[in-house]
């Protein structure tokens, strides 16, 4: 799959960039297509597919076992699991991951957005504790919530944030009420945290869990383009 062809070639060297310095390589370690590489790291086990180029950041062992593995297989939960019983592993999560280099459209009758942290607050009480677990809205560095100014006090709909990582990139998180969605909300959200973190000179990236469809069609509905594959396990 040719990833670059649908980004800028200026973003995915930036993204590259980010993520070579996520995973403590060289700068531009993550660019091109070397074959797998790898860095010895005793406190995580880690597979990365991003633009066709591979990387495994993890024990000796682990870099041994993986020697005979395709790309395929490593990114799968199960197999680093496999690997790390020994040692007591415990799965992180297996996600795709999604990016995206071009302002959003907005409707022009889209409700309004507050930054009001208690809103955020108020939206995370409304939804099941493993959604507000994995977005922890609440908690990012940027947020903004749509409400309904009609109630008393105002309803929360939907809420976006992101943490910058590596002051390049802007991690988005989507929260959506459960009464509210499929209504496009999430999408919506997203887009206002994709202008914000935009003008502020950073990249957005979404990260989606393979058992979770409805994040990957939110992030592609946002405007959010695949690139590749994050598996990771705790030691």
């Amino acid at each position: 799959m040719t990833f670059e062809m649908k980004l800028e070639p200026g973003t995915v060297s930036i993204i590259q960039l980010a993520w070579s310095r996520l995973l403590g390589l060289d700068d531009g370690a993550m660019a091109g297509n070397r074959g797998r590489i790898c860095r010895e790291d005793n406190s995580v086990l880690t597979f990365i597919s991003l633009f066709g180029q591979e990387a495994l950041v993890g024990p000796a062992w682990a870099i041994d076992a993986a020697k005979g593995l395709t790309g395929v297989e490593l990114s799968r939960q199960a197999t680093l699991l496999a690997l790390s019983r020994p040692y007591g592993g415990r799965g992180l999560g297996e996600a795709h991951l999604y990016f995206c280099d071009a302002l959003p459209s907005f409707a022009e009758d889209g409700p309004p957005v507050s930054s009001e942290p208690e809103l955020a607050l108020a939206l995370e009480r409304l939804c099941p504790p493993d959604d507000v677990a994995e977005v922890g809205l609440s908690t990012l560095e940027h947020q903004c919530v749509l409400v309904d100014e009609a109630t008393e006090p105002p309803l929360p709909l939907a809420g976006a944030g992101y943490d910058i990582t590596e002051g390049i990139l802007a991690q988005l998180g989507v929260l959506t009420a459960p009464d509210e969605r499929r209504r496009g909300l999430g999408s919506y959200a997203a887009a206002v945290a994709v202008e914000e973190s935009m003008a502020s000179g950073l990249i957005p990236q979404w990260r989606a869990r393979t058992d979770h469809p409805a994040s990957q069609r939110t992030a592609l509905r946002a405007g959010f383009v695949y690139a590749g594959t994050q598996t990771s396990v705790a030691l």
